[in-house]
C-alpha cells in the first residue's frame, strides 16, 4: 500500500502502489493486514469521521484529478475567518477517502461551487452549536451517469454516490478545515446529517420541471444545489387528496415552535411523488405550493407565549420572552399583527421532488435559507473522462 497521501493538504509521496496480485482462480490476493494497517493509520492521524476510509495513492488520486479542467491547487472554497483553504487537490484526496469513484468528482466540485455560492461555509456558521450540515441536491443527467438515488429511501443508506458525495464535503471540512468535533465544531448534538446528506430530485416521478428549471437553469443540465439545513423532519400523511389538507399539515409542521431560534426560519419541502401529484392534479404549480404554505405556517402570539418566544432580541433579532432586557416587538407585532408567519416570503421555501411513488410521505428540511434570495446552485462540469474505474 505505498504511496499514502495527507488528507489536510494533499502531500505528495513517491508512488509505488503495484497492481493486485490474483491466484489461479484469477481471485484478488491481497494483504489484509497490511491493508488495515493503512486504514488505522488514517485514523490515528484524525483524517476520518469516525467510519474507515479508503487509502489514496497518487495514482489513484490522479484518475479523480483527471475527471476536471481545473487545475490542483485551484481553490474551492474560503474559511477567512480560520485562514483556510480547499483545494481541488484535497477536495480530490478526501472525496477518493469517503469512497467516491472519480466518475462522481465533477459532483463533488459543483457542490463545493454550490456551498460557495451559498455562503455559509466560509462564515463559521458549520462550527454552529445548532450542529447544521448541508444538504445537496442533484438534478439533471449525471444523476443516472453515476447512479445517484432520487428514489426510495433516498435519505437513507444503500446507495454508493449518494452516500460518498456527501461524506466527501465532511471529511474534507474535518481534514482541510480542521472541523473536527469539540475542536472547531461546536455543535451542542449535531445531526446524523453530518455525516452525508446527499440526494438527486426524482424528476422521472415529478408532476413539475426539475426544480433548477425555477431558478434560470434548462433542463437537460446536470445541477447540484447546495443548502445549510438543521434538521429534516418526516411527516405522514397517507390520509388526504386535498391539497390544502396537505399544504396545511406541511405548513403545521414547518412552524413548530422548537425550530424558531431567529425571528423567522427557512425551509425546504422534499415532497414525495405522491404529495407533489395531489397538488399538482389540483392545478398547484410550485409556485402556489410555496405561496399556500407561506400563508398558513404560522402561530399565535399566544403560541410564541407558552414557549417564550414571543419578542425578539434588539441586538440579534433571536426569539426571546417577555422580560428579557433585550426584548423588543418582532415585525409582526411593529404591524399590529396578531398571528406570526414562520417564513418571511414565499421565496424563503424551497420545494423538491424525492423519493419512492409509493405512500403519503414527505419531509421538511430546516435551513438557513438562501443568502441574497435565490438558491445557491451550481453546474457540474463536464469534463473529459479517462474511461471506467468500476
Amino acid at each position: 500500500m505505498g504511496g499514502q497521501l495527507d488528507a489536510r493538504d494533499g502531500a505528495a509521496p513517491v508512488d509505488g502502489t503495484p497492481g493486485v496480485p490474483t491466484d489461479a482462480a484469477g481471485r484478488p490476493m491481497v494483504d489484509m493486514a497490511a491493508l488495515r494497517r493503512v486504514v488505522e493509520y488514517y485514523a490515528q492521524q484524525g483524517w476520518t469521521d469516525g467510519l474507515p476510509v479508503v487509502p489514496v495513492t497518487e495514482s489513484y488520486l490522479a484518475e479523480f484529478l483527471a475527471r476536471t479542467s481545473r487545475a490542483p491547487g485551484d481553490v474551492v472554497l474560503r474559511m477567512p475567518h480560520l485562514d483556510r483553504v480547499c483545494t481541488v487537490r484535497a477536495a480530490a484526496v478526501n472525496a477518493a477517502m469517503a469512497g467516491c469513484l472519480p466518475e462522481y468528482f465533477p459532483v463533488v466540485l459543483a457542490a463545493w461551487d454550490a456551498l460557495t455560492l451559498e455562503g455559509y461555509a466560509g462564515r463559521g456558521i458549520w462550527q454552529s452549536t445548532t450542529g447544521t450540515a448541508p444538504l445537496l441536491l442533484v438534478n439533471g443527467p449525471v444523476r443516472q451517469r453515476i447512479g445517484l438515488n432520487g428514489r426510495g429511501n433516498v435519505f437513507g443508506s444503500g446507495v454508493r454516490a449518494n452516500a460518498s458525495i456527501g461524506r466527501a464535503i465532511r471529511l474534507t471540512a474535518i481534514n482541510a478545515f480542521g472541523l473536527h468535533p469539540h475542536q472547531l465544531d461546536q455543535a451542542t448534538q449535531g445531526t446524523p446529517a453530518k455525516y452525508t446528506c446527499c440526494i438527486a430530485e426524482n424528476e422521472e416521478d415529478s408532476p413539475w420541471a426539475p426544480f433548477p428549471t425555477d431558478h434560470g437553469f434548462a433542463a437537460g443540465e446536470s445541477t447540484v444545489t447546495a443548502m445549510l439545513i438543521r434538521s429534516v423532519v418526516h411527516l405522514e400523511a397517507r390520509h388526504t387528496t386535498d391539497p390544502e389538507q396537505l399544504g396545511r399539515d406541511l405548513a403545521g409542521t414547518l412552524a413548530r415552535t422548537g425550530a424558531l431560534v431567529h425571528e423567522t426560519i427557512s425551509g425546504c419541502l422534499v415532497l414525495g411523488p405522491e404529495h407533489a401529484h395531489v397538488f399538482a392534479r389540483a392545478g398547484w404549480s410550485r409556485t402556489d405550493v410555496r405561496r399556500f404554505v407561506h400563508e398558513h405556517a404560522v402561530n399565535t402570539r399566544e403560541q410564541l407565549a407558552r414557549v417564550g418566544k414571543d419578542l425578539v432580541s434588539r441586538e440579534t433579532r433571536w426569539r426571546v420572552p417577555a422580560g428579557h432586557p433585550d426584548a423588543v416587538p418582532d415585525t409582526a407585532a411593529e404591524e399590529g399583527r396578531d398571528v406570526v408567519s414562520v417564513l418571511n416570503s414565499p421565496e424563503a421555501l424551497l420545494v423538491t421532488v424525492a423519493g419512492a411513488h409509493n405512500a403519503g410521505v414527505s419531509a421538511v428540511a430546516e435551513t438557513f435559507g438562501p443568502r441574497g434570495g435565490a438558491p445557491a446552485i451550481a453546474r457540474v462540469e463536464d469534463a473529459p473522462t479517462q474511461g471506467s474505474t468500476r
